[in-house]
């Protein structure tokens, strides 16, 4: 599985386990919901900096995110 699968779903899993629209999440780390939507569709990936964000939001590492490790 390509890294961008592997982070648009675990970004769209870990959003959901929170109970958090696109527009909520994408306000936490200052992106729009329609970003949040690419990035959950594997359209697109984001920049390291949101990245980071992403990882530090949920609580989990990057590697987690980007599924080079399946450990949160």
């Amino acid at each position: 599985m390509e890294y961008k699968q592997f982070f648009s779903e675990r970004v769209h899993q870990l959003r959901k386990s929170r109970g958090l629209s696109q527009k909520e999440l994408g306000e936490v780390v200052g992106l729009t919901h329609k970003s949040i939507s690419t990035i959950e569709s594997g359209l697109s990936s984001t920049s390291i900096e949101k990245l980071i964000l992403l990882a530090q939001f949920f609580n989990v590492s990057t590697d987690y995110l980007l599924g080079l490790k399946d450990e949160l």
